[in-house]
Protein backbone atom coordinates (compact mmCIF):
# COMPACT_ATOMS: atom_id res chain seq x y z
CA UNK A 1 0.00 0.00 0.00
CA UNK A 2 1.28 3.31 -1.16
CA UNK A 3 0.65 6.12 1.11
CA UNK A 4 -0.17 8.43 -2.09
CA UNK A 5 -2.78 6.05 -3.83
CA UNK A 6 -6.03 8.02 -4.75
CA UNK A 7 -9.18 6.83 -6.90
CA UNK A 8 -10.57 9.50 -8.63
CA UNK A 9 -14.54 7.87 -9.13
CA UNK A 10 -15.92 10.76 -11.83
CA UNK A 11 -17.97 9.82 -14.89
CA UNK A 12 -16.42 13.22 -16.40
CA UNK A 13 -14.08 11.88 -18.25
CA UNK A 14 -12.35 15.02 -19.32
CA UNK A 15 -12.07 17.04 -15.82
CA UNK A 16 -11.11 13.43 -14.12
CA UNK A 17 -8.24 13.34 -16.45
CA UNK A 18 -6.89 16.94 -16.21
CA UNK A 19 -7.20 15.91 -12.10
CA UNK A 20 -5.59 12.65 -12.16
CA UNK A 21 -2.54 14.54 -14.25
CA UNK A 22 -2.72 16.77 -11.75
CA UNK A 23 -2.12 14.59 -8.99
CA UNK A 24 0.43 12.83 -11.02
CA UNK A 25 2.36 15.50 -11.45
CA UNK A 26 2.39 15.67 -7.82
CA UNK A 27 4.03 12.53 -7.09
CA UNK A 28 0.34 10.28 -6.71
CA UNK A 29 -0.32 7.54 -7.68
CA UNK A 30 -4.31 7.49 -9.37
CA UNK A 31 -6.66 5.31 -10.30
CA UNK A 32 -9.83 6.35 -12.31
CA UNK A 33 -12.95 4.78 -12.58
CA UNK A 34 -16.45 6.51 -14.52
CA UNK A 35 -18.94 4.37 -12.59
CA UNK A 36 -19.67 2.52 -8.88
CA UNK A 37 -19.10 -0.76 -10.35
CA UNK A 38 -15.53 -0.18 -11.54
CA UNK A 39 -14.93 2.00 -8.51
CA UNK A 40 -15.39 -1.36 -6.20
CA UNK A 41 -13.39 -3.56 -8.98
CA UNK A 42 -10.12 -0.86 -8.29
CA UNK A 43 -11.39 -1.26 -4.10
CA UNK A 44 -10.72 -4.78 -3.99
CA UNK A 45 -7.17 -4.47 -5.89
CA UNK A 46 -5.90 -1.62 -4.62
CA UNK A 47 -5.86 -0.44 -1.09
CA UNK A 48 -6.24 3.38 -1.59
CA UNK A 49 -5.58 5.80 0.65
CA UNK A 50 -8.35 8.53 -0.33
CA UNK A 51 -11.55 8.64 -2.96
CA UNK A 52 -12.41 11.65 -4.77
CA UNK A 53 -15.98 10.88 -5.71
CA UNK A 54 -18.70 12.31 -7.45
CA UNK A 55 -22.78 12.13 -6.96
CA UNK A 56 -23.85 11.88 -10.29
CA UNK A 57 -23.04 8.62 -11.44
CA UNK A 58 -24.23 6.03 -14.59
CA UNK A 59 -24.86 3.27 -12.09
CA UNK A 60 -26.17 5.00 -8.73
CA UNK A 61 -25.03 7.85 -6.82
CA UNK A 62 -21.58 8.49 -5.23
CA UNK A 63 -24.21 9.01 -1.92
CA UNK A 64 -25.27 5.26 -1.97
CA UNK A 65 -20.94 4.22 -2.81
CA UNK A 66 -20.40 6.17 0.26
CA UNK A 67 -22.67 4.69 2.34
CA UNK A 68 -21.50 1.17 0.95
CA UNK A 69 -18.00 2.03 1.72
CA UNK A 70 -18.66 3.37 5.33
CA UNK A 71 -19.57 -0.61 6.34
CA UNK A 72 -16.60 -1.95 5.84
CA UNK A 73 -13.70 1.26 5.61
CA UNK A 74 -12.64 4.72 6.84
CA UNK A 75 -10.74 5.88 4.32
CA UNK A 76 -11.34 9.94 3.82
CA UNK A 77 -13.72 10.18 0.97
CA UNK A 78 -13.71 13.87 -0.30
CA UNK A 79 -17.25 14.44 -2.78
CA UNK A 80 -16.98 16.42 -5.75
CA UNK A 81 -19.75 17.60 -7.34
CA UNK A 82 -21.62 20.17 -9.51
CA UNK A 83 -24.81 20.02 -6.95
CA UNK A 84 -23.82 22.62 -4.32
CA UNK A 85 -27.36 22.92 -2.05
CA UNK A 86 -26.92 22.76 1.55
CA UNK A 87 -28.85 19.55 1.56
CA UNK A 88 -26.15 17.70 -1.02
CA UNK A 89 -23.66 18.94 1.27
CA UNK A 90 -24.97 17.85 4.73
CA UNK A 91 -26.20 14.55 2.84
CA UNK A 92 -22.53 13.85 2.02
CA UNK A 93 -21.30 15.23 5.64
CA UNK A 94 -23.49 12.77 6.89
CA UNK A 95 -23.07 9.83 5.61
CA UNK A 96 -19.42 9.61 6.06
CA UNK A 97 -17.67 11.40 3.46
CA UNK A 98 -15.21 14.02 4.79
CA UNK A 99 -15.18 16.85 2.73
CA UNK A 100 -17.56 18.56 -0.09
CA UNK A 101 -15.44 20.24 -2.82
CA UNK A 102 -18.35 22.12 -5.29
CA UNK A 103 -17.39 21.81 -8.66
CA UNK A 104 -16.16 23.51 -11.21
CA UNK A 105 -13.06 23.64 -8.24
CA UNK A 106 -9.39 25.32 -8.16
CA UNK A 107 -6.82 22.47 -8.71
CA UNK A 108 -4.31 24.08 -6.58
CA UNK A 109 -7.34 24.27 -3.76
CA UNK A 110 -8.32 20.33 -4.55
CA UNK A 111 -4.72 19.26 -4.43
CA UNK A 112 -4.10 21.21 -0.92
CA UNK A 113 -7.16 19.80 0.35
CA UNK A 114 -6.12 16.39 -0.37
CA UNK A 115 -2.92 16.75 1.39
CA UNK A 116 -4.44 17.73 4.53
CA UNK A 117 -6.44 14.91 4.59
CA UNK A 118 -4.10 12.39 3.89
CA UNK A 119 -2.27 14.58 6.44
CA UNK A 120 -4.76 14.58 9.23
CA UNK A 121 -5.72 10.51 8.51
CA UNK A 122 -1.83 9.05 8.20
CA UNK A 123 0.73 11.02 9.53
CA UNK A 124 -1.24 12.57 12.74
CA UNK A 125 0.09 9.43 14.30
CA UNK A 126 3.74 10.11 13.71
CA UNK A 127 6.32 9.93 16.88
CA UNK A 128 5.26 6.06 17.53
CA UNK A 129 4.14 7.16 20.44
CA UNK A 130 2.08 5.35 22.98
CA UNK A 131 -0.71 6.69 26.07
CA UNK A 132 -2.44 5.33 28.59
CA UNK A 133 -4.84 6.73 30.97
CA UNK A 134 -7.28 4.83 32.90
CA UNK A 135 -8.02 1.58 31.25
CA UNK A 136 -7.20 2.99 27.95
CA UNK A 137 -4.37 2.20 26.16
CA UNK A 138 -3.93 4.07 22.65
CA UNK A 139 -0.98 3.32 19.91
CA UNK A 140 -0.82 6.22 17.60
CA UNK A 141 1.17 4.63 15.10
CA UNK A 142 -0.94 1.39 15.08
CA UNK A 143 -4.02 4.01 15.09
CA UNK A 144 -5.11 1.44 18.17
CA UNK A 145 -6.89 1.90 21.26
CA UNK A 146 -7.78 -1.10 23.41
CA UNK A 147 -9.81 -0.64 26.70
CA UNK A 148 -9.57 -3.23 29.61
CA UNK A 149 -7.92 -5.19 27.17
CA UNK A 150 -10.50 -4.93 24.21
CA UNK A 151 -10.01 -3.38 21.52
CA UNK A 152 -11.90 -0.40 20.47
CA UNK A 153 -13.56 0.37 17.22
CA UNK A 154 -13.09 4.22 16.28
CA UNK A 155 -13.16 5.67 13.02
CA UNK A 156 -10.91 7.48 11.21
CA UNK A 157 -11.98 11.02 12.65
CA UNK A 158 -12.66 9.93 15.58
CA UNK A 159 -8.62 8.51 16.34
CA UNK A 160 -7.60 11.64 14.97
CA UNK A 161 -9.81 13.60 17.55
CA UNK A 162 -8.48 11.24 19.96
CA UNK A 163 -4.92 11.92 19.24
CA UNK A 164 -4.97 15.50 18.35
CA UNK A 165 -6.59 15.68 22.50
CA UNK A 166 -3.83 12.92 23.46
CA UNK A 167 -0.93 15.40 21.69
CA UNK A 168 -2.29 18.96 23.65
CA UNK A 169 -2.77 16.85 27.16
CA UNK A 170 -4.12 18.29 30.09
CA UNK A 171 -4.78 21.78 28.03
CA UNK A 172 -7.71 23.27 27.31
CA UNK A 173 -8.32 23.35 23.86
CA UNK A 174 -10.31 25.73 21.66
CA UNK A 175 -13.63 24.23 19.70
CA UNK A 176 -12.20 26.37 16.84
CA UNK A 177 -8.72 24.87 17.11
CA UNK A 178 -9.27 21.57 17.55
CA UNK A 179 -11.82 21.77 14.35
CA UNK A 180 -9.16 22.99 12.14
CA UNK A 181 -6.79 20.60 13.39
CA UNK A 182 -9.34 17.34 12.34
CA UNK A 183 -11.58 18.47 9.81
CA UNK A 184 -9.41 21.44 8.47
CA UNK A 185 -10.39 24.66 7.97
CA UNK A 186 -11.71 24.82 4.78
CA UNK A 187 -13.58 21.58 5.47
CA UNK A 188 -17.60 21.97 4.61
CA UNK A 189 -18.36 19.87 7.93
CA UNK A 190 -20.53 21.55 10.29
CA UNK A 191 -18.58 22.90 13.47
CA UNK A 192 -21.52 20.56 15.66
CA UNK A 193 -19.46 17.66 14.08
CA UNK A 194 -17.30 17.79 16.93
CA UNK A 195 -19.24 18.15 19.87
CA UNK A 196 -20.77 14.64 18.28
CA UNK A 197 -17.56 13.19 18.03
CA UNK A 198 -16.77 14.16 21.63
CA UNK A 199 -19.97 12.15 22.56
CA UNK A 200 -19.00 9.47 20.65
CA UNK A 201 -15.48 9.09 22.13
CA UNK A 202 -16.45 9.51 25.62
CA UNK A 203 -19.43 6.39 24.90
CA UNK A 204 -16.76 4.30 23.77
CA UNK A 205 -13.32 5.29 26.26
CA UNK A 206 -15.31 6.45 29.41
CA UNK A 207 -16.99 4.48 32.18
CA UNK A 208 -19.54 6.67 32.95
CA UNK A 209 -19.79 8.78 29.63
CA UNK A 210 -22.56 11.23 30.94
CA UNK A 211 -19.93 12.77 34.11
CA UNK A 212 -16.67 12.10 32.14
CA UNK A 213 -13.51 11.20 34.03
CA UNK A 214 -10.76 12.39 30.98
CA UNK A 215 -12.71 14.02 28.41
CA UNK A 216 -13.61 17.47 29.97
CA UNK A 217 -15.58 19.86 28.82
CA UNK A 218 -13.45 23.55 29.49
CA UNK A 219 -17.02 26.09 29.79
CA UNK A 220 -16.54 28.90 27.41
CA UNK A 221 -13.70 27.44 25.21
CA UNK A 222 -13.91 23.86 24.44
CA UNK A 223 -12.25 20.65 25.45
CA UNK A 224 -9.60 18.87 27.68
CA UNK A 225 -7.97 15.68 27.88
CA UNK A 226 -7.10 15.42 31.53
CA UNK A 227 -4.85 12.94 32.34
CA UNK A 228 -1.89 12.81 35.11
Amino acid sequence: MNNKDILIVDDDCDLAAITADLFTDNGYNVSVAADSRSALENLAQTAYRLILLDINLPDGTGFSLCETLRKTTDIPILFISARTSDTDKITGLDIGGDDYIPKPYSLGELLSRVKAHLRRSYAMDAGSERFCFGGVEVNLEARGAVKNGVSVELSAKEFDLLSFLLQNKNKALSKDDMFNAVWGAYSEAEPSSLTVHIRWLREKLEDDPSNPRFIKTVWGVGYKLEVI
